[in-house]
């Protein structure tokens, strides 16, 4: 049996790197009948074995792993270079000095090699799709493989590959595109539609934060939703009172480079309206070269130039413990959904 058809709720916690995803947040998803997962992204190997043993500790239900693959390497330096120029004075403000904008893997062999050492339930990538050789090594072990597309073709291509199963990223989707390149804008629904011929399993993601999206979602052909932005005010989850409070708000969201040097949604603030057209391509260059100015902003509260990742619905996530959460949603897609069966019921 599957892991998704082992579900009591058809809900996955999105991984949320750099913070939100806690062993306390996915143990809680997947005791309750969801699927928690752990963000191995942006996180050294150490942690993430660390995490892994935390959730177990905490529940014996399935849980899954997100890792980020590795890129080509190739950055305009001088676009990078200019970057910095840039940003440089707005770090002094903050006492920091920007970081080295250097390149890397994201210890991506290494966690590659923990995971195979001592096998997870599901692993799933973002950034690309993996090679076929760790998909039958994950999948030799007893981890059910999945991945991330945020284009119809690479639904096809990732089925080629035998993974499990297949998470479709709307541009709604709060965070960073999980897919190559990060440029689409293909919206979840029209996504789904066109990536249902592929036979594999669907997973959502993008703006599903009720039941009535999800109910949307498994009416378009996915089988669960995967749900990031609306666990950020949970108890469990490890966003900061910065992030929380944004996302309480109503701003709108937006797509950006500035942070990162990845498109990534985000609460629009000012560090994003000055510098959006200005950030270069350039994973993790930009990303590296931003963290202490960022931490800085986070350490002294200040929400117009910290990162804060977000889906267009944000306004939708409440402040409930994540398993009253997934009840509420897994309860609340049902009832819409016989609503739909009700009213379509007249057009006969």
């Amino acid at each position: 049996m599957s892991v998704l058809s082992a579900l009591r709720h058809p809900i996955v916690a999105a991984p949320m790197a750099g913070g939100p995803s806690t062993p306390d947040l996915v143990s809680a998803v997947s005791a309750v009948g969801g699927l928690g997962f752990l963000a191995a992204g942006m996180t050294d190997t150490g942690r993430l074995v660390a995490d892994i043993a935390a959730v177990r500790a905490r529940t014996d239900r399935p849980f899954g792993v997100n890792v980020f693959l590795p890129g080509d390497g190739r950055v305009d330096e001088a676009a990078v270079s200019a970057y910095a120029r840039r940003l440089a004075p707005q770090a002094e403000q903050f006492g920091v000095m920007l970081g080295d904008p250097v390149g890397g893997d994201d210890a991506y062999p290494e966690k590659l090699a923990a995971l195979l050492a001592d096998p997870v339930p599901v692993v799933s990538f973002a950034f690309g799709l993996p090679d076929r050789a760790a998909v039958t090594a994950l999948r030799e072990r007893g981890t059910e493989v999945w991945a991330t597309v945020t284009r119809p073709d690479a639904a096809g291509a990732a089925a080629d590959l035998g993974v499990d199963a297949i998470i479709v990223q709307g541009t709604e989707a709060g965070g960073h595109r999980g897919g190559m390149p990060d440029d689409d804008d293909y919206a979840l629904l029209p996504l789904l539609r066109l990536a249902a011929g592929c036979d594999r399993p669907l997973v959502a993601a993008g703006g599903i934060a009720d039941g009535p999206a999800l109910a949307a979602a498994l009416a378009a052909g996915a089988v669960a939703a995967q749900v990031g932005t609306a666990f950020l005010r949970c108890p469990e989850a490890g966003s900061s009172p910065l992030h929380r409070a944004a996302v309480a708000g109503v701003a709108p969201t937006a797509l950006t480079r500035a942070y990162t040097g990845k498109r990534a949604r985000g609460v629009v603030n000012d560090f994003l309206r000055t510098h959006d057209a200005q950030a270069p391509v350039g994973y993790p260059q930009v990303l590296h070269l931003t963290r202490p100015l960022l931490a800085a902003a986070r350490r002294d509260g200040d929400a117009s130039v910290a990162n804060l990742w977000a889906g267009q619905a944000h306004p939708l996530a409440r402040d409930v413990p994540a398993a009253e959460l997934v009840a509420q949603l897994s309860a609340a897609a049902l009832v819409a959904l016989r609503a739909a069966a009700e009213r379509a019921g007249r057009w006969g």
